[in-house]
């Protein structure tokens, strides 16, 4: 993990943004390439994607705001070395504008949404899919508070797609999450607070 760190730390915070990118896009296409042979046909997925019930909408925006309000518990009563990250969070999010801030967010929520959950989960179950999700965070690997967090959230986003039967549920919950907490890490960066949450 330090290794990955001393590499992060001679990255500008545009190529580290670039790197989240690719990053996604390879995830995308792994999707992609998996979903080929999960589906018997892409109408199949596309049924993963229907619409939404308005209790399900809110049950998205709740759990969201409840993983956002245990991070900053968190923040609050733990030492700080034991949420740091290497301060990747507060690069990647702190000079982004907000039509940025949402892209990047939304990106994240629908290809790594559309692996875990649309493919493999609905291939292999909801403990190894949100086992693999959180392991591909593997930058918390040494940090066991932050490693127990992205996998508790892993099997929430999980939890909701196995109750809803669709996706878009659990994108909306991923997408609600990254946004308001980057939205959080952006605002204290411009008034001079430093690193936040995430």
């Amino acid at each position: 993990m330090k290794k990955q760190r001393e590499i992060v730390s001679h990255l500008t915070d545009k190529e580290l943004l670039l790197n989240v990118y690719y990053t996604q896009a390879i995830i995308f296409l792994i999707s992609v390439g998996l979903a080929f042979f999960v589906f018997d046909s892409w109408k199949e997925l596309g049924l993963l994607f229907g619409p939404i019930r308005i209790e399900f909408i809110f049950l998205a925006m709740g759990s969201a705001v409840f993983v956002v309000l245990i991070d900053i518990i968190l923040e609050k009563k733990l030492p700080s070395d034991w949420l740091d990250d290497g301060g990747i969070n507060e690069r990647v999010f702190r000079n982004l504008s907000l039509p940025q801030l949402v892209f990047i967010c939304l990106t994240v929520a629908l290809t790594e949404e559309l692996l875990f959950r649309a493919v493999l989960q609905t291939s292999f179950g909801i403990v190894v899919a949100s086992l693999i999700f959180a392991l591909i965070h593997f930058r918390y690997l040494d940090k066991p508070i932050l490693f127990i967090n992205v996998v508790c959230v892993s099997f929430l986003l999980g939890g909701l797609f196995w109750w809803s039967g669709n996706i878009l549920v659990s994108i909306l919950a991923h997408f609600l999450i990254d946004l308001i907490l980057g939205f959080i890490i952006r605002q204290r960066h411009i008034h001079g607070e430093g690193e936040g949450v995430g």
